[in-house]
């Protein structure tokens, strides 16, 4: 059970690595969108959003 947490925590730490720096390049290569900064920030909220509570539980 423990090598199985251990693995999750890994992939979720790579999402929130991947995830906000995909959006920020999307941003970068789209100007008319806010800064990439922004948007990174945004997607680091949208997803504590969804896994605080389920971490909480």
């Amino acid at each position: 059970m423990f090598t199985l947490a251990l693995l999750v925590a890994v992939l979720l730490g790579l999402a929130f690595i991947l995830v906000p720096g995909a959006l920020a390049y999307l941003a970068y290569r789209h100007p008319t969108a806010r800064g990439p900064m922004g948007v990174g920030i945004a997607g680091v909220a949208a997803m504590a959003a969804v896994v605080i509570p389920i971490v909480l539980r």
